[in-house]
């Protein structure tokens, strides 16, 4: 498999599975880069140590301070604790809520990545957001829409014999072009 074959797979990977913390997983966010594929992680324990990065994501998987990831401990190092298993995006963290097993520690983080918070609202189990449904035709609006209607043809009218078209946007007739040969 080629170089380039394989940033892909591991790019797809990550940006379509939905992945589920198992036993000896530590959810933390990312603080900062320590460089050389060094980071700088709060746990869902509230402790600050560096992660590394596994090379299968190194040049293909982009992190950012404060983007939320999986993390596996590991026993040999000192300074570097643990190493990353798995990058989480909004969709995968609202999974992870859904199942439970999100850390109290960073619930608020969750809560702004929600539809809710989002658009400012109130949650409730509507599947299509008011905003996304046309306007609803009330009396008033239908009141409205007649008298529009009538001025329109009042106004269409009296310029029949100016315009061929009606076409509100246009305030004089088109000059006549006639062409002599």
């Amino acid at each position: 498999m080629s170089v380039a074959s394989k940033r892909r797979f591991i790019t797809n990977k990550v940006e379509s599975e939905m992945y589920v913390p198992v036993e000896g997983d530590i959810i933390a966010q990312v603080k900062g880069s320590r460089g050389n594929n060094l980071h700088e992680v709060l746990d869902q324990n509230n402790d600050s140590y560096v992660v590394s990065m596994p090379s299968k994501f190194r040049k293909a998987v982009w992190i950012r301070r404060g983007q939320f990831v999986v993390v596996r401990a590991i026993d040999e190092g000192d300074k570097v604790k643990g190493e990353i298993e798995h990058v989480l995006d909004e969709e995968n963290i609202l999974y992870i809520r859904e199942c439970e097993k999100w850390p109290k520690l960073f619930e608020a983080e969750a809560e702004q990545m929600t539809r809710e918070a989002k658009r400012g609202g109130k949650a409730n189990d509507q599947m299509i957001d008011d905003d996304m449904l046309p306007p609803s035709d009330s009396e008033e609006d239908e009141e409205e829409y007649e008298d529009e209607e009538e001025e329109a043809e009042e106004n269409s009218d009296e310029e029949e014999d100016e315009f061929d078209t009606y076409n509100p946007n246009r305030m004089q007739a088109p000059p006549k072009i006639i062409f002599v040969f």
